[in-house]
C-alpha cells in the first residue's frame, strides 16, 4: 500500500490514512471507518475483528476523540468535510494504523496515506492530531 512510510522520510507535518475514492457524502473515509464498515457488513475474520476491537479500545484509552472535545467539530452543517490528520511526531499512532491497513489489504480496499503542510482550515487541534475543513 506504501502508506507505512515513516514521518520522517516525507518531512510533512500531517497524515491522514483514507479511501482514494470519494463516499456518498463526498468525502474521503478514514481508514478506521473502512475498516469498522468492513466490521459491519460482517467481511472480518474472527482475528480481524478482535484486532479492530482491541485496537479501537486502546485508541479509544490513549487518543482524544475530537468530538468529545468539541461535538461540532465533525457537525456537517458547520464543518462540512471536517477530516482528521496525525501530527508526524505522533509515531505510536501511525504505527498503529498498520494493522488497519493490514485488514483494508486483505480485503482489497484501497487506502492511501496523504501526507500534507496544509491540509486546510484547522478547527480543532491537540497533541496528536488536527482536524482540519480543506480550502475550497
Amino acid at each position: 500500500m506504501g502508506a507505512r512510510l515513516a514521518p520522517a522520510m516525507t518531512g510533512l507535518p500531517f497524515v491522514r490514512f483514507q479511501s482514494p475514492i470519494r463516499n456518498e457524502r463526498g468525502t474521503f473515509t478514514g481508514v478506521f471507518g473502512l475498516v469498522n464498515g468492513l466490521a459491519l457488513t460482517g467481511r472480518l475474520t474472527v482475528e480481524q475483528a478482535t484486532f479492530r476491537r482491541t485496537s479501537n479500545d486502546w485508541f479509544d484509552r490513549n487518543f482524544t476523540n475530537p468530538a468529545h472535545a468539541d461535538p461540532s467539530v465533525y457537525d456537517v452543517d458547520v464543518n462540512p468535510g471536517a477530516a482528521a490528520w496525525f501530527k508526524a511526531t505522533a509515531r505510536v499512532f501511525i504505527e498503529r494504523v498498520d494493522g488497519y491497513l493490514s485488514i483494508l489489504e486483505t480485503h482489497e480496499v484501497p487506502c492511501e496515506a496523504v501526507w500534507s503542510a496544509n491540509p486546510g482550515r484547522v478547527i480543532y487541534e491537540d497533541e496528536h492530531q488536527i482536524v482540519a475543513v480543506a480550502r475550497k
